[in-house]
């Protein structure tokens, strides 16, 4: 029987492939580049890496992270940007040598970050960009070593006092959410937008050529300002789209 209608099957990515993947980095590390394979479920075989230490799983369909994935003890750098995550695993709050989590450009709530993020205080570099957060997640205070902070294109309307929670914080993205100016301490809330503008989480230079486009593409956008705090000096990090998550991703469906 014939083929001639049948749709292409993708290529799955199996553990002998993923092996030869594997790449030393300039300071040591084995890294696994995953990216834009269209996985849409985590592989299992991915347990027997022991050896990689840093893994890019972006720009793919995952839907759930397993609930083992505590057990990728040896990761220091975990992105999972650009999927279709809607919770994280208790079991994260494992990953203790993290130094930095991606998780931008994903559906995932304040609710939906497990408590057992705290424990990740080794984390340096974390962002949740690009998500449906509407307050800070009250894990995330115990992050206290965190030095950039991605919180861009979300749903925070009231300002967190950042200096009190994050000690060493010097890298902050608020730009993108409903933020309300605060009508009687003005005064305050003008000296805090004043310390964020210039700010740059990640320079343009580095974000992927989707990313960055998409990037490009915001800031030619005209929004409306009222009653909105805005922090123009910052650079949206590894995506931004123009109104949704949603229409972003049909956009990039149909341009393919």
């Amino acid at each position: 029987m014939g083929n001639g209608g049948a749709m292409p099957r993708r290529k799955n990515v199996s553990l002998k492939t993923a092996k030869k993947a594997v790449r030393t980095t300039p300071d040591g590390r084995c890294r696994l580049d995953l990216r834009n394979k269209g996985i849409s479920t985590f592989p299992s075989w991915l347990f027997k890496l022991t050896n990689v230490t840093e893994l890019d799983l972006s720009c793919n369909q995952l839907k759930k992270l397993p609930d083992n994935i505590g057990s990728l003890s040896s990761l220091r750098w975990l992105d999972l940007h650009s999927n279709k995550l809607e919770s994280v695993p208790d079991s994260i709050g494992n990953l203790v040598r993290l130094t930095h989590l991606n998780l931008c450009n994903n559906r995932l709530t304040s609710a939906s970050l497990p408590s057992t993020m705290g424990f990740l205080t080794g984390l340096k570099c974390l962002n949740l960009g690009m998500n449906q957060l509407d307050s800070l997640p009250p894990a995330l205070v115990a992050l206290d070593g965190l030095n950039e902070l991605g919180l861009f294109d979300n749903k925070l309307v009231v300002l967190p006092d950042f200096s009190k929670v994050f000690h060493n914080l010097t890298k902050l993205n608020l730009k993108g959410n409903p933020l309300l100016c605060a009508q009687e301490d003005g005064e305050k809330m003008k000296e805090k937008s004043a310390s964020a503008e210039d700010v740059c989480l990640v320079h343009e230079s580095d974000l992927c050529e989707t990313c960055a486009e998409l990037s490009r593409d915001r800031e030619t956008e005209t929004v409306e300002q009222k009653k909105v705090k805005s922090f123009p000096g910052l650079m949206v990090p590894n995506s931004a789209a123009k109104h949704s998550q949603d229409q972003w991703r049909r956009k990039t469906k149909i341009s393919k």
